[in-house]
């Protein structure tokens, strides 16, 4: 099957025992003229060597230092030369056959995404871990149709509110255009910024649920998760969303941020939210100075841009607000007036 080209980007860090399944269901399905680059984050492991082993084709970048995700995603992207699309596939995100082959004929089918995802699932493919991502306009985000059965979806393509960096696909020209990953983020959210900020400049995101990864996924991950969560929350804010709508979010947004104190004391990550606090006021110029940036790329306006974001509280992740009456009706509510006023 033809097609543009593939550069493959995957970030290793402790990867050893996940590498050769991953680089072995990506190997046949390779066409000419796609390369495949693994960064080694300063793995304490062998994940260098395993992966030369398991495909030798391989550009093996060891970056000698530990940049996240972000970072190494960054790294691996300039290493690839020529190729029209950039696939970021997580180490133990394993590609059915066939994956590749309908990630790259997307990019014909859907000349609107910048950026589109594989149908990801849990382990065996039974389930669903995300079908397409979601994005509050409280600024998270979360896993589309966690849980779900796989036989019981929809599986034409379609927009989504941003797709997740398990499996995405980024065209080379939006991922230059918009800065790619910002290397801030270190890990978590830097794929809901990204495609946050491909909508801003007109590009839309997108899911193709005939390509399908297995993927080990698992949410509670400690302090360290729900730090950087909150912190690049608030790097996404500043940094991606119109001024009209993140002034008319301002009450919402604050009024979130005392309700989450309960929450997290409740749940154990009291400490990671304050440092998070803390660490975004420390940042808040650096995210001024983003925004600039970032903001110079805008080409839809506010409305344009928030039709790309939901009020839903229908996800598993939220079960929280599931518990506080009216909790839904209310910001529910709050989002239609802000639309209204848009």
């Amino acid at each position: 099957m033809s097609g543009p080209a593939l550069g493959v980007v995957i970030v290793a860090y402790n990867s050893a025992g996940d590498l050769p399944a991953t680089l072995g269901a990506l190997a046949p399905q390779l066409r000419d003229g796609d390369q495949v680059v693994v960064v080694d984050n300063a793995s304490p492991d062998d994940s260098a060597a395993v992966a030369r082993r398991a495909l030798p084709d391989a550009v093996v970048l060891e970056t000698g230092v530990n940049g996240g995700f972000a970072g190494g995603t960054v790294a691996g992207a300039r290493v690839v030369d020529g190729c029209e699309l950039l696939l970021f596939l997580n180490p133990d995100a394993v590609p059915v056959p066939g994956c590749l082959d309908a990630l790259r004929a997307a990019a014909a089918e859907h000349p609107e995404w910048g950026s589109w995802q594989a149908l990801v699932t849990l382990p065996g493919g039974d389930e669903v871990n995300t079908a397409g991502n979601l994005v509050h306009f409280l600024g998270f985000g979360w896993a589309g149709g966690h849980g779900t059965a796989t036989a019981a979806l929809d599986h034409a393509p379609r927009e989504v509110g941003f797709a997740s960096g398990a499996a995405l696909v980024v065209r080379r020209d939006a991922w230059v255009a918009t800065g790619g990953f910002f290397e801030q983020y270190f890990m978590y959210g830097e794929d809901l910024d990204l495609g946050l900020r491909l909508r801003l400049a007109g590009w839309e995101n997108g899911v193709v649920p005939a390509a399908r990864v297995d993927h080990d996924y698992e949410f509670a991950k400690g302090d360290y998760k729900w730090f950087h969560l909150e912190r690049n929350r608030w790097w996404t804010l500043i940094g991606d969303y119109p001024t009209r709508l993140l002034l008319l979010l301002a009450p919402a947004l604050l009024a979130f941020e005392l309700a989450l104190l309960p929450v997290a004391a409740r749940d154990g990550w009291l400490g990671a939210k304050l440092r998070a606090q803390r660490a975004a006021l420390r940042e808040l110029p650096a995210m001024w100075r983003r925004r600039r940036a970032v903001q110079a790329t805008r080409t839809v306006d506010a409305r344009t841009f928030a039709d790309g974001l939901t009020a839903s509280l229908d996800s598993p992740f939220l079960a929280t607000a599931h518990r506080i009456p009216g909790a839904a009706w209310l910001v529910g509510a709050y989002w239609r007036l802000v639309r209204a006023l848009l």
